[in-house]
């Protein structure tokens, strides 16, 4: 008899589980309330990607003189069909996520999902009618949401989260986004080019303030924000947020988290705005699903913690993707990867998850991509590291395309030359780290890749100088 899988969401990490379980021979019942694909492709990845085109187009329109077009009138963002082009997009990636279930046999619960107890699990229906069914194992895979802040809590019209924002009619005239981590700097980007006049509020000393963004890409892109003329504010929280006629009444004031901060720094700042997008974290979707039911536990604030295995403290129970919380890494590719990882241990499988060489991929103006150690990272391991920095400026393509703003740096061991991170902010920065995710993964050196020869002229080639810099070949970095 067939071992019965069952998973809870059907998000990246929860129907990537379901194929391979089913690639297994396993007996797969996936549970999901909402959409399948979940918060990636329904509010998150996919959505506010299809908006980035949009404005990046949008921004080329602006710059055809200098391209030699000659333009009559000015380009306008035309929101009601950015919106019906984003749900025709997000529409064709559920269809074929449903296709891809049906494909492999694998039976969709729309629905609710509860743990009624050990092997046992039911779902609640829009209709109300529930259905049960048993389970010899479980991957729980429910995702998480924005989290909302007491004082100020999403009201979906004047204060937005990033859920909201991908549903807008209008732009606004003005917005200010509560957080400079990779939401906000990402629709502090899409708005601008959109036309907003967007403020950001960050309690950390930096834009991408991630222990796994390099410093440089953090300046390189405060720098970009400014010329696109983004206000931020660095080292500051937001303290209150008044309703006052049509607009908002934004105080600002120094962050608990800041030192040595100037007087002046210390002084609150009051801004007006027309709408406020908060993106400061998210919050387990673990809240009324019946875990206790089998005695699985989460910590204080809602996750679930996991051993390398994605084991939970439950036999035969997995957890996967955003439940895991800000210990792990939260990301779609990290929760796919857990996801087949999880589904194969959970068929008799004993395989470990490896978060060494997670690729980061950030969609600000211009990217923002990572992997593997920062400088920072490195020598305060011990490393001795080196890190070699080459201007995308320095390429043809680069010119060609006039997206000369930013930088290709690679960390690597000084004595060895071993890979240990890429740092790429720029064109096409996202596309650009598969071969340094590549290389760090599988301890290449900075020979390595100074030995594969390059396409010429392409953005790729920025690897090619950094490497050759880094082997002190350097050409033209």
């Amino acid at each position: 008899m067939a071992i019965r899988v069952t998973i809870l969401g059907a998000g990246p990490g929860g129907y990537v589980a379901a194929v391979r379980a089913a690639q297994l021979g396993a007996d797969v019942t996936v549970v999901e309330k909402e959409q399948v694909g979940g918060t990636c492709l329904n509010w998150g990845c996919i959505p506010s990607k299809i908006m980035k085109v949009t404005a990046e187009l949008l921004e080329k329109f602006h710059q055809a003189e200098a391209f030699g077009i000659r333009s009559e009138g000015r380009a306008l963002p035309d929101m009601e069909k950015l919106m019906i082009r984003k749900e025709k997009v997000v529409s064709a990636q559920i269809k074929g996520i449903e296709g891809l279930l049906a494909h492999h046999r694998i039976a969709l619960v729309r629905g609710r999902a509860r743990v009624d107890g050990p092997g046992r699990v039911s779902a609640v229906g829009e209709d109300g009618q529930v259905k049960a069914w048993e389970w010899d194992r479980l991957i729980i895979a429910t995702g998480s949401q924005p989290f909302s802040v007491p004082a100020f809590p999403f009201d979906g019209q004047r204060i937005l989260s990033s859920n909201h924002i991908l549903g807008i009619e209008t732009v606004p005239e003005s917005i200010l986004i509560v957080g400079g981590g990779v939401i906000g700097c990402e629709f502090a980007c899409i708005l601008s080019a959109l036309g907003a006049r967007v403020t950001v509020v960050e309690a950390l000393d930096r834009m991408l303030p991630l222990p796994s963004v390099d410093a440089g890409c953090s300046k390189v892109l405060e720098r970009e924000m400014k010329k696109r003329r983004i206000k931020f504010y660095v080292n500051r929280v937001v303290e209150s947020i008044v309703r006052t006629g049509s607009d908002l009444k934004v105080t600002v004031g120094p962050s608990p988290f800041a030192s040595h901060l100037k007087e002046k720094d210390k002084a609150p700042v009051t801004v007006s705005v027309e709408k406020a997008l908060v993106c400061i974290g998210r919050s387990p979707n673990t809240k009324d699903i019946g875990l206790s039911t089998i005695g699985l536990e989460t910590d204080a604030k809602g996750w679930i913690p996991v051993d390398d295995r994605l084991q939970t403290g439950v036999s035969g129970v997995y957890a996967i993707g955003d439940v895991l919380g800000p210990e792990r890494v939260m990301l779609a590719h990290v929760a796919s990867t857990e996801a087949m990882l999880a589904a194969e241990n959970a068929m008799g499988g004993d395989r470990a998850m490896d978060y060494t060489a997670v690729p980061g991929a950030i969609f600000t103006m211009p990217e923002v991509a990572c992997v593997g150690l920062t400088d920072a990272q490195a020598r305060d391991r011990g490393i001795d590291a080196r890190t070699d920095t080459v201007l995308f400026r320095s390429l043809g393509k680069a010119q060609v395309l006039g997206e000369l703003a930013g930088q290709a740096s690679i960390v690597s061991d000084a004595g060895s030359g071993r890979l240990l991170g890429v740092h790429i902010i720029g064109p096409h920065a996202t596309d650009l780290l598969g071969e340094g995710a590549l290389a760090v993964s599988s301890g290449l050196g900075v020979a390595d890749i100074a030995g594969t020869i390059h396409a010429h002229p392409t953005l790729a080639e920025i690897m090619l100088e950094a490497a050759l810099k880094a082997g002190g070949k350097a050409l033209h970095g």
